[in-house]
């Protein structure tokens, strides 16, 4: 099958990862586990953005040069990754030496392409977004502090810069939306790129000279390229970008951001990239933001959450599993430690470990062996025909980037299975037809069977468990094998909880997690 890039947006590491940091992580590593699965050649690429004012200002704030600021907080994120199973094939970093060099590569190109040129940037600019604005986007507070539309506060900024001719792409950026409307998902995303393209745009100042922490700029001395231009650019370095042999992954399939940054991603990326002569991005998806109790998460409000403290007190698939589950992607979400526990005890300790336990318990009292396939009723291939439409389920989901919706289609399976083995009752059965309940058994086992392989990309490590413990061979794990059966007679080994219920930390733990 095709090849799948797939990238995350990389992560600025100015203070701690948080369960934004984490959900976003999780997601796009459920999309690449998938399509690995599935028999697809995987890029995924993740990792950190490392320049620009704003870190420049927090070395500085800790007494250390930047360089040595950012090694320190990238160990985080790469701890972050490592712990929740973020099966990434590069942790990129813009510090690294390929991508300066894919970095100046592009801006050469623009150059060359005459989009380019020398001036004096004077204007508004906030630092926390490394964002410019213009004057209307911005309002005074009562206080007089000057925000942007992100409340963020904006600074009067005047120095050299080069700027970009992004005027020149109102009309192809335009064209692009109108051509590729699901080039920008959800489709509300891109009707505020297409309202904003459509008021106008003004030329980009791409370069800075206050600092010195970024990229340099080819044949300018002094000047560093705009933290956007930098950080835009890792995805073609992941790539492998200037090199020869790049395009085997370039274009990527999917940019995975999150919708505070959707303009940089569907206004400016695609005017850097055609202004460059380089193919554009198949999708950009701009997913929401994960909410406490309805509010967003911010160190003044005291309500952030350390997303290694919930994945050690819950385990890491359970919380994997929660932010997959919980969340329409796309939309914005709420978690809450009752949140978390109510889903994953109904759904992963009663509804799928309580299956299991019980066919696997019932299976070990009988002999320990796989169970011989039994008469298939109309129930039987009820559930079998339910279980052979899961696949094309879950990769509509995948396409709609919907890991929720391919959740919601296999937990729907498990009900079903819990329900069969009411209704067949293979315990009773046992007393008057053992073969029969053999035959119920194996169903049972089957579907767990298929839901196990399907649930891999959400849960790798407790997957791997349950398929272990119904037999199936590690070369046996794929989409393709979702038709081969449990080896009859089979020796399997003893039964054990892959589920068990969990409780909200102690107050005082769930305090010490705030930071």
């Amino acid at each position: 099958m095709s090849r799948y890039y797939v990238t995350t947006a990389i992560n600025y590491p100015n203070g701690a990862p948080h369960i934004g940091h984490a959900y976003e992580a999780v997601a796009t590593d459920w999309l690449a586990r998938f399509a690995r699965l599935d028999g697809r050649d995987v890029r995924f690429l993740t990792g950190t953005d490392e320049h620009g004012l704003k870190i420049a200002q927090a070395a500085r704030a800790a007494g250390i040069d930047p360089r040595r600021y950012v090694d320190g907080m990238v160990e985080r994120f790469v701890a972050m990754a490592d712990r929740l199973a973020i099966s990434r094939d590069r942790f990129i970093r813009t510090t690294d030496p390929d991508h300066v060099r894919a970095a100046q590569a592009l801006w050469q190109r623009m150059a060359d392409a005459g989009d380019l040129y020398l001036d004096r940037y004077a204007g508004w600019y906030s630092v926390r977004d490394e964002a410019f604005y213009a004057e209307e986007e911005t309002i005074v507070q009562p206080d007089g502090t000057r925000v942007g539309p992100t409340g963020t506060p904006v600074a009067w900024m005047e120095e050299e810069s080069w700027f970009f001719r992004l005027s020149r792409f109102t009309e192809p950026l335009l064209d692009l939306y109108a051509r590729q409307p699901e080039f920008v998902q959800p489709a509300s995303r891109l009707n505020e790129m297409r309202a904003f393209v459509e008021r106008g745009l003004k030329d980009l100042s791409v370069s800075r000279t206050s600092f010195d922490w970024g990229v340099p700029v080819p044949g300018a001395p002094g000047h560093v390229m705009y933290v956007w231009v930098d950080a835009l650019s890792n995805y073609l370095t992941g790539a492998g970008f200037p090199e020869s042999g790049y395009e085997r992954w370039w274009p990527a399939d999917l940019h995975v951001i999150g919708k505070d940054i959707v303009r940089f991603h569907a206004v400016y990326w695609p005017a850097f990239l055609m202004s460059a002569g380089l193919p554009l991005p198949a999708r950009i998806f701009g997913h929401g933001f994960v909410l406490y109790r309805g509010e967003k998460m911010s160190k003044s409000a005291g309500n952030v959450v350390e997303p290694l403290a919930l994945a050690e007190h819950y385990g890491v698939d359970p919380f994997r599993f929660f932010l997959l589950r919980a969340i329409a992607f796309g939309q914005d979400g709420e978690w809450s430690h009752e949140a978390i526990v109510a889903r994953v005890n109904a759904e992963l300790a009663n509804d799928l470990g309580n299956l299991a336990q019980r066919t696997l318990s019932m299976i070990a009292k009988a002999g320990g062996r796989v169970p011989a396939h039994g008469e298939a009723g109309p129930q039987e291939k009820a559930l079998a025909e339910r279980a052979g439409a899961l696949l094309s389920t879950c990769r509509a989901a995948h396409a709609a980037v919907r890991p929720d919706l391919a959740l919601e289609a296999i937990m729907d399976m498990v009900g079903h299975l819990n329900l069969y083995l009411s209704e067949r009752a293979p315990w009773s059965l046992r007393k008057t037809d053992p073969a029969a309940a053999d035959g119920v058994l194996r169903h049972a086992a089957e579907g767990i069977r298929r839901c196990a392989i399907l649930l891999q990309p959400a849960m790798p490590e407790r997957m791997a468990r349950l398929l272990d413990l119904l037999g199936v061979p590690e070369d046996r794990r794929e989409f393709k094998d979702l038709d081969t059966d449990l080896q009859t007679g089979a020796e399997l080994p003893a039964p054990v909880g892959l589920f068990p219920r969990v409780e909200p930390p102690q107050p005082e733990r769930e305090t010490s997690q705030a930071v």
